[in-house]
């Protein structure tokens, strides 16, 4: 497998990294997980976007060649020589350079670049659980990916045990925030719905999009902190995230209503098929 670190193409296993890097030492950095479709990167203004967001949150200097096209090339090239450039799954893991302990000494950051074919995403309703675990909270660095993973992992571990598609995670305050891996928005009296960012959830590249549509359709459409019984009461209910969008038929084994005439509207209107 071929990885790109710091712009030099290399073999995943030729990679060498000192156990006081400080990706190691304090996970002192943020990732991006991508589609890769039909020879383009789906989203990718909306990535860079977060990235920069992300890199401003942990004062953090991102190269300017992030934001050059000649940068989308190279991670075009490199799907093409991993075979994914069809389908695939890009990932960008971006980390302070440097030493220091909690301090750091340098804004400077390293990079990893990876991508994997990846399967089709399904269009299957979701049986999902309430975590009981771990709960979400808001700060500076809670609307990116990377800083709080462990929450995540936790919340995998605990939908593996209770043998569930996926867990709705709740904020500190037991408000609606997120799934492990997807933004959750739900429809009611035709207004959509999704958690505000004041709930601890990540701002996921699709949701921005979905939240871009609305306005340009004239959708109602509000940022909430709400409690999880007002799911039930939706005309629909569905997880996004880059690889799309999936209704949910159950919570905790109670029935969701299912409108899937709408999600593939909103599938097609964001080129998710």
């Amino acid at each position: 497998m071929f990885i790109l670190y710091n712009g030099q193409q290399q073999q995943s296993e030729e990679l060498r990294l000192p156990h006081s890097d400080r990706a190691f030492q304090y996970n002192d950095g943020f990732f991006e997980t991508a589609i890769v479709q039909n020879g383009r990167i789906r989203f990718w203004l909306d990535h860079q976007q977060r990235m920069l967001e992300a890199a401003n949150a942990l004062q953090l200097e991102l190269p300017d060649f992030f934001f050059a096209a000649d940068f989308q090339h190279k991670l075009l090239q490199l799907a093409q020589q991993e075979n994914a450039a069809a389908y695939g799954r890009l990932k960008l893991k971006v980390w302070r350079a440097g030493g220091g302990l909690y301090t750091p000494t340098t804004t400077a950051v390293n990079w990893l670049a990876t991508v994997a074919p990846a399967s089709p995403f399904s269009t299957k309703a979701l049986h999902i659980g309430i975590c009981q675990q771990v709960r979400t909270a808001y700060s500076s660095v809670s609307h990116f990916k990377g800083p709080n993973a462990p929450l995540y992992v936790l919340a995998g571990l605990e939908k593996q045990a209770t043998i569930k598609e996926d867990m709705l995670l709740l904020s500190t305050e037991g408000y609606v925030a997120e799934l492990q891996s997807s933004t959750i928005f739900w429809l009611l009296d035709e207004v959509l719905y999704t958690p505000d960012l004041l709930s601890g959830c990540v701002n996921g590249i699709v949701r921005r999009n979905i939240l871009r549509w609305c306005a340009a359709q004239q959708q109602p459409v509000r940022e909430v902190l709400q409690g999880p019984e007002t799911l039930l009461q939706a005309d629909v209910v569905f997880a996004a995230n880059v690889t799309g969008i999936r209704g949910i038929a159950s919570i905790n084994g109670e029935p969701v209503q299912q409108n899937e005439a709408y999600l593939q509207q909103l599938r097609h209107a964001l080129t998710l098929v």
